[in-house]
């Protein structure tokens, strides 16, 4: 057998191992390349020390809401159900300011939270329950805890005897009719055209007018407004007044006077500087108009007629 020489040899061999590796004996299924997968390490984190912190905080704010919310339960319950919460007697009803209201009216518009804490009455409402009295004009209404009301009144000021119909009522600054109480000593003039029938804003309106009028005639001179026995409002551009005085101090004659609406304290003084000269002229007097600008027209107490003096 022939031996091949070394140079042979490694031909041959190369031919081999190129046989060996063609690309085309490489099956397709199997991967070109094959690396080894390096496998994936897990870490767990452990809890650091601000983690702790956080949580610590946590625990501590669910502890204290836990606490403030039972604390707030039995506390509610304890205001709104307790005994020493309750308003029980009419004793623990405080008021003052009342001089014409009676109690008993007051306590009517607590009548309802009797047994009931102190604070469940429903304060502003009651406020204006008090507030439709006709002779409270303000109320204020307070808790005193744990368990009183105290109630403070304003009541109305009267300023006239007001005709409502057949009777004799009175009336305040701002129109408001109010029932007379019993056994008391007013003076005051009588008003009329300011009935129930008459809108309260014009009632108001009305008033006002009068109030103008007693405190011009009283710059005039003082203690006039003594002297007005009767007012009548009906028209606003013509009131007419029943007065006495208009001679001196002490004279009982009653007179009508017209004064319009305007211009009050001049046309009064006017009146008390000329009528005991007009009256010397006409006789006794029944009424006196001054609602003209430059005319007093005077009506003697008499039917002869009328008599027209002009004022330059």
């Amino acid at each position: 057998m022939e031996r091949l020489k070394p140079m042979q040899r490694n031909a041959t061999a190369a031919a081999d191992a190129s046989e060996r590796y063609r690309p085309e004996l490489i099956s397709d299924d199997e991967p070109r390349y094959l690396r080894r997968q390096k496998p994936v390490e897990i870490r767990r984190k452990k809890l650091s020390g601000r983690g702790w912190t956080f949580y610590r905080r946590i625990l501590v704010f669910t502890a204290t809401g836990a606490v403030v919310t039972v604390a707030a339960f039995y506390g509610t319950r304890f205001l709104l159900y307790s005994p020493s919460m309750l308003l029980l007697k009419p004793e623990q009803i405080e008021l003052t300011g009342n001089h014409v209201v009676a109690r008993e009216a007051i306590l009517k518009q607590f009548a309802q939270d009797r047994n009931h804490s102190v604070l469940q009455i429903p304060l502003d409402t009651r406020r204006s329950q008090l507030e439709q009295i006709p002779w409270v004009e303000s109320a204020s209404v307070q808790r005193i805890l744990p368990n009183r009301i105290r109630i403070e009144l304003s009541e109305r000021t009267p300023i006239a005897f007001a005709r409502n119909a057949n009777e004799l009522a009175l009336i305040d600054a701002h129109g408001v009719i109010l029932d007379r109480p019993r056994d008391a000593d007013l003076q005051f003039p009588i008003v009329s055209g300011v009935s129930e029938d008459v809108q309260r804003d014009q009632r108001e309106k009305r008033m006002q007018l009068y109030q103008e009028f007693m405190k011009d005639i009283e710059l005039v001179r003082g203690g006039s407004s003594q002297n007005v026995s009767e007012v009548d409002l009906s028209i606003l551009k013509d009131l007419r007044v029943v007065m006495t005085g208009l001679a001196s101090a002490t004279d009982a004659q009653a007179v009508t006077v017209h004064f319009g609406s305007s211009d009050f304290s001049g046309k009064y003084k006017m009146l008390v500087d000329n009528f005991s000269q007009w009256q010397a002229h006409t006789g006794r007097v029944q009424s006196i108009d001054l609602q003209y600008t430059r005319q007093v027209v005077v009506n003697p107490d008499t039917s002869a007629g009328t008599v027209a003096a002009k004022i330059k």
